[in-house]
């Protein structure tokens, strides 16, 4: 018995094989909504939990969707393209680049629930999110990743996996409207003095963080491999050269990100801050998206340590000096973090990466400036719309029942909570006692 080889083109099969690489990866970034589901709900009271795990589902839900229909049109046009939307694709392979697209975008809507949380009307919400799928980020990706039209000197704005434009923008954008829609009743005295509202789950907040960590893999080095190219008729390895970099600053900016918040918080206060070396993580990951692939490994130190660094002290200043509730730190985390590791990229970059390191770091701010000013002003009219027809913050007295109650009607810790005391099961209620440490009429 004789057997043929089996022949396959080597142009099928990379194609075949990198869409199946392109595909796993956007999987794991789909992930990291767990991880933002957890760090937020850890990180807001127990009245309010519920709120911002719905506030995580339809941000995916309506934002993949207009995304699909509207945003990848309006990236393309501003790009340079003409608008052709996802739904429009003329090979169904086309629906695998849109899906890579759609993980990236989500991640930087759902960042801003954790900013706005414990007082936003879910409608508010939703229609934010509508808008930011719809023409804010794209307007965003149009002018960087679509159309590339920043640089300077010859030198082009650089930013590999979304350090600044998805990151650096869901910060900017989540301090935007935090500081329009005001602080959380009690956040701050009449003298101006802040009082702690801690979440009611510190455990639900770093398991989000290591979970967010583990999809940061699919976001960085997902970005960085291409399996097969083919060349000369045959097949070869892709950008795996590549790869091994971005995998290890990846993990370097990670790891000093949380030794570096927790080094500050401990000299500022002489105690570690578990959330502080959290998010310190996390703003790590944020320093070193924008530049994995050109990072020097002692540059990645550098970077994920004065990122997480920052994180302490930049959040100091948005509460005690700009007076602005930004309930889950999303601008330390994400917004300043994006923006000090996109600007350090010609100073911590290998030999040879740039021609001009005062050229680069020039077209670095440009782009910085850009996609801040643009974040800054639409974000801004949604939420001062929103906010002149009285519908961006819900009523004082649904603020003090909690939103799981006022907004949806249910209580997360039911046996815990408030509410009537009957239990299917035949148990008895507490209505004294509540996870966040308040009473039953707070």
């Amino acid at each position: 018995m004789s057997y043929t080889a089996l022949q396959v083109d080597p142009t099928v099969l990379a194609e075949g094989v990198n869409l199946l690489w392109v595909l796993t990866v956007s999987f794991l970034i789909f992930f990291m909504h767990a991880g933002f589901a957890m760090l937020e709900a850890g990180q807001v009271r127990s009245k309010n939990v519920a709120n911002q795990l719905t506030k995580n589902l339809l941000t995916w839900s309506v934002g993949v969707t207009v995304f699909f229909l509207i945003g990848s049109g309006i990236s393309a046009l501003v790009g340079g393209s003409g608008f052709s939307p996802a739904f429009g694709a003329g090979a169904a392979n086309d629906y695998v680049g849109w899906l890579f697209g759609a993980v990236f975008a989500m991640t930087a809507a759902t960042i801003v629930s954790g900013a706005v949380a414990g007082r936003a009307k879910l409608r508010a919400y939703i229609t934010y999110t509508f808008l930011l799928a719809a023409v804010i980020y794209p307007v965003v990706t149009g002018i960087t990743w679509a159309g590339a039209y920043i640089s300077f000197g010859g030198e082009a704005f650089h930013d590999f996996a979304g350090g600044m434009i998805v990151h650096g923008m869901g910060g900017i954008a989540g301090l935007t409207a935090a500081y329009v829609l005001g602080p959380r009743m009690g956040r701050y005295n009449e003298d101006g003095s802040a009082n702690v509202i801690p979440g009611h789950s510190l455990t639900f907040a770093v398991l989000g963080t290591l979970i967010l960590a583990f999809g940061w893999y699919g976001f960085n080095v997902g970005t960085a491999a291409t399996v097969f190219v083919v060349e000369d008729g045959s097949l070869a390895l892709g950008a795996f050269a590549t790869v091994g970099r971005v995998a290890m600053t990846t993990t370097i900016a990670m790891a000093c990100g949380a030794m570096g918040a927790g080094l500050v918080a401990w000299l500022k206060t002489g105690k570690v801050d578990t959330l502080y070396v959290a998010n310190g993580l996390l703003a790590g990951l944020v320093g070193i998206t924008a530049i994995p692939d050109t990072t020097t490994w002692w540059g990645a130190i550098i970077v994920g340590a004065l990122a997480g660094g920052q994180l302490p002290v930049v959040f100091s200043f948005i509460e005690n000096r700009m007076k602005i509730d930004d309930v889950c730190a999303v601008f330390p985390v994400h917004g300043s973090a994006g923006v000090l590791g996109t600007l350090l990229f010609p100073f911590v970059a290998t030999p040879g990466t740039v021609g001009s390191v005062a050229n680069a770091f020039i077209a670095q701010l440009i782009g910085v400036v850009a996609i801040a000013g643009w974040t800054i002003v639409a974000t801004g009219v949604v939420w001062y719309a929103l906010k002149l027809a009285g519908q961006a913050r819900v009523t004082p007295e649904h603020e003090q029942e909690g939103l799981d109650v006022s907004e949806h009607g249910v209580e997360t810790y039911p046996e815990f909570g408030g509410g009537e005391s009957v239990v299917a099961d035949g148990g008895k209620v507490s209505p004294s006692m509540r996870t966040d440490g308040g009473s039953q009429d707070d």
